[in-house]
């Protein structure tokens, strides 16, 4: 069976009083000029935020972001680069935070990332980001996994729709919608599988014009309902 953009959309659709409702649901993406004007700070941000939010509520995470910010002073790549051990032990002290050793790590490690990025590049970080292709959004995803820290499996996607890159998720509700449109038989863990994935959502793209985070959100809201 294949998914037709207008199955989707028909189906979500049927669900909503109106399309202004429907449309208030749907997420929305930055353009490639507003990625790659944000500071590779907010990357660094997204990130961190992104690791933290693993395994734990994304709420209690979100609504410490803040304070986030102020301990980091802005999560500036340079001066986060320069975390040693020492300065992780100190943040395991400061009460303000969410205290992981583990992911208090990552921010030196995703912040060398960063900065091999852009000189490997001769640009921003938000340029490399703002024209990776989005019909090669599994190759970016592999990117990330392979040379950030802790931004494999979900958390690559979760990360890039942080920083208003545009992506699709595979939620539970995305992953069962594909499942039951016979494109895949199980979560995708293997290349192929997730090239079928990629393949599915780019022609969904060419049917529909919308962005890929707002199709993943049509095939959530065809399985589970928001309401």
């Amino acid at each position: 069976m294949n998914l037709s953009y207008a199955w989707l959309y028909d189906t979500v659709r049927a669900r909503f009083d109106s399309d202004a409702a429907l449309e208030a649901l749907l997420p929305q993406a930055l353009g490639p000029d507003e990625l790659a004007r944000k500071g590779d700070d907010r990357y660094l941000s997204a990130m961190a935020q992104r690791v933290f939010q693993a395994g734990m509520q994304h709420t209690v995470v979100d609504a410490k972001w803040p304070t986030f910010e102020t301990v980091f002073a802005g999560f500036a790549p340079e001066a986060m680069a320069r975390l040693s051990e020492t300065d992780i032990e100190h943040y395991m002290h400061d009460t303000r935070i969410i205290r992981d050793r583990a992911k208090l790590r990552t921010l030196p490690l995703n912040a060398r990332f960063i900065l091999d990025v852009c000189q490997e590049q001769g640009d921003s970080f938000g340029t490399f980001i703002a024209r990776w292709p989005v019909s090669d959004t599994i190759g970016l995803w592999r990117l990330l996994a392979q040379r950030g820290a802790r931004l494999g499996g979900r958390s690559a996607a979760g990360f890039l729709r942080l920083a208003g890159k545009d992506t699709f998720l595979l939620t539970s509700d995305v992953v069962a919608r594909l499942i039951a449109a016979g494109i895949i038989t199980r979560e995708p863990g293997s290349q192929r599988d997730l090239r079928a994935v990629q393949d599915a959502f780019n022609a969904l793209q060419a049917e529909s014009g919308r962005p890929l985070c707002q199709l993943s959100a049509l095939c959530a809201l065809s399985i589970h309902p928001a309401f």
